[in-house]
């Protein structure tokens, strides 16, 4: 008895560890280097404080992620341990049509192609998963859908994770471009954090007819940031 529950306690440890480990701003795949928009939010002065970086960041998690990428990959998680290769293709070209500017599309190949190299160093990952992975052109959503596959976690879990990462990532782009204190980025990671259970629910229950990549807004100030004339950030 005492054996199975060690073997269970150090199984539930590895899955979390993992789920860690892929929300970390130190994995390598340049997530830093993107605002999502965010700095030609600034640049237009609809982001100025603390509060107005809080309230996009929210709404960015509730109608962009929520019911787009993390909708994406609560289908597509379950796709790769499957290995359900037509689901992927058909889950894989979704992400690349919805990407409405140049530098999200770049952004999304960047990320994806890093996190598969990560992947191989990691050794975890089946031959055939990457190089269906490879084949279908990498994008974040679905190379991290691959990663987070790995750690055998409940798919809420996983997804948490990643809307944490996100979350962290987009928190931290906030601090360099508003500019914000460390203070008031803790306090707009402790909002988002709080919200990202309710995102995570709806994502899960959001069907292929239901996912969507509608965010005028965000594509517009996308759209503006590639021709922004001083940035800090690729998009």
């Amino acid at each position: 008895m005492a054996r199975t529950m060690a073997v269970q306690v150090t199984h539930m440890s590895t899955e979390l560890l993992q789920l860690i480990w892929l929300a970390s701003p130190a994995l390598p795949v340049g997530g830093f280097s993107y605002s999502e928009a965010l700095e030609a939010a600034i640049d237009h002065e609809h982001v100025h404080d603390e509060s107005s970086c809080a309230n996009w960041l929210a709404d960015q998690l509730h109608l962009s992620q929520s019911r787009g990428d993390m909708a994406l990959m609560a289908q597509a998680i379950p796709a790769w341990q499957a290995l359900n290769k037509a689901r992927l293709k058909d889950l894989s070209a979704w992400v690349h049509a919805t990407r409405e500017t140049q530098e999200m599309r770049l952004q999304t190949e960047q990320m994806g192609r890093s996190l598969l190299d990560w992947l191989r160093i990691q050794n975890k990952a089946t031959t055939e998963a990457l190089a269906l992975c490879s084949q279908l052109r990498p994008t974040y959503p679905i190379a991290m859908s691959l990663a987070l596959s790995l750690a055998n976690a409940p798919l809420e879990n996983a997804l948490q994770a990643y809307a944490f990462g996100w979350a962290e990532n987009m928190t931290q782009a906030a601090l360099k471009a508003v500019p914000l204190g460390q203070i008031s980025g803790q306090k707009i990671l402790a909002r988002l954090a709080q919200e990202i259970p309710e995102a995570v629910q709806h994502a899960m229950a959001l069907s292929d007819e239901d996912r969507q990549a509608f965010c005028p807004m965000l594509a517009v100030m996308s759209a503006r940031h590639e021709t922004q004339y001083s940035r800090l950030f690729r998009s």
